[in-house]
């Protein structure tokens, strides 16, 4: 049972990050600037995934125990509630017939409606985690590894994530509503304003 435990806690950490990968891809690949709303949805599945991922990171010093578990889902249930509130505000300001959506689909859906999805699985997942998987005592984590390996995944995403923050806002306070270019770089002189 506690190899299972930490091969959930593993997953849930790399499908988040799997999720944060694609966004990035979009906004690089598809050149989709993100708006302020999807960076903190952003910010929301950074929380969801850094509750599994701390569980992993106790594990490498010590045994951890269900006060553990509850702590670290729990991270990843109020970051989903955030985020499954700030995609809904996103999806119902486009909710309008014949509003195009902010940004590209992706399989028939934009990245915000997606995102409400995932942070609705994460709500789902964690809870089931918190109900039926908890151990009854402190146990140490196998793989160790693996662990070490996941935690460091979350924390180079987060950090990219962070940097590209700064890349779009610049120097300035806050994000435009409908970015188009990095104000970071336009701000030093390295390109010319988009508008």
């Amino acid at each position: 049972m506690t190899a299972l435990r930490t091969g959930i806690a593993q997953f849930c950490t790399l499908a988040v990050c799997g999720v944060l990968l694609g966004a990035f891809y979009e906004q690089f690949a598809g050149a989709v600037l993100p708006c302020p709303l999807c960076m903190l949805q952003r910010m929301a599945m950074v929380l969801c995934a850094a509750g599994p991922a701390w569980i992993l990171a106790l594990s490498l010093r010590r045994r951890v125990g269900p006060d553990d578990y509850a702590r670290g889902y729990g991270a990843s249930v109020l970051g989903a509630v955030l985020g499954a509130a700030v995609s809904a505000r996103q999806v119902l300001l486009h909710i309008e017939p014949g509003d195009p959506g902010y940004g590209e689909a992706v399989l028939g859906l934009h990245l915000y409606t997606w995102a409400f999805v995932v942070f609705v699985v994460v709500l789902l997942v964690s809870g089931l985690h918190l109900m039926l998987a908890m151990p009854a005592k402190e146990e140490r984590l196998p793989w160790q590894g693996a662990s070490r390996v996941v935690v460091l995944v979350l924390l180079a995403i987060t950090a990219l994530n962070a940097v590209l923050v700064f890349a779009l806002a610049g120097f300035h306070a806050y994000l435009p509503d409908d970015p188009t270019g990095y104000r970071l770089f336009e701000d030093l002189g390295w390109s010319t304003p988009s508008e």
